[in-house]
């Protein structure tokens, strides 16, 4: 597998992975309707485009020799020192290959690289995946609550882990 940097060309990419990622990543956790809601505002074209080119957001693509397998989005400097992790998906069909981790490396290194010592992501409470930020190296560090519109809140715990 290859890490690169994704342009704005490859935001259709970006949305495709997600839109394959989402329904089987949170069946058990949101409602169809809010998970159809916040895909619909967090990987529309337009969202996607003003992070990359005006917010500071910057993502990686993930690629096999088949094509893109997964994504992470982020941003360096979000707050003193620390680095934020918006976003991290892989296609179902290559989970547990270490790609995950691949991916989480490199952001990981980017950040470091920015200057930064954390990491902080937001998971939803339920989600599996908050195990495999445990195993990285994060921790708990609080909880929170966050109305998202139509009567739709994100349950989450902010993890972070110290980079060396």
């Amino acid at each position: 597998m290859s890490v690169r940097e994704a342009t704005a060309a490859d935001i259709p990419t970006i949305r495709a992975i997600a839109h394959a990622t989402w329904p089987v990543a949170y069946a058990n956790i949101l409602s169809p309707a809010q998970l159809a809601y916040m895909l619909e505002h967090m990987y529309d074209a337009e969202t996607l485009t003003e992070q990359l080119t005006h917010k500071g957001h910057r993502f990686l693509l993930a690629e096999g020799p088949e094509g893109p397998v997964g994504f992470a989005g982020f941003e360096t400097g979000h707050a003193l020192g620390r680095t934020r992790l918006h976003k991290l998906y892989v296609l179902p069909e290559v989970k547990g290959t270490g790609l995950g981790r691949q991916l989480l490396g490199a952001v990981c290194a980017e950040a470091i690289r920015a200057g930064d010592h954390l990491l902080e992501l937001n998971v939803n409470k339920y989600n599996p995946a908050k195990d495999f930020y445990v195993r990285q190296g994060f921790r708990i560090d609080r909880d929170e609550v966050i109305d998202i519109g139509q009567g739709h809140v994100m349950d989450d715990h902010v993890m972070v882990l110290t980079l060396t």
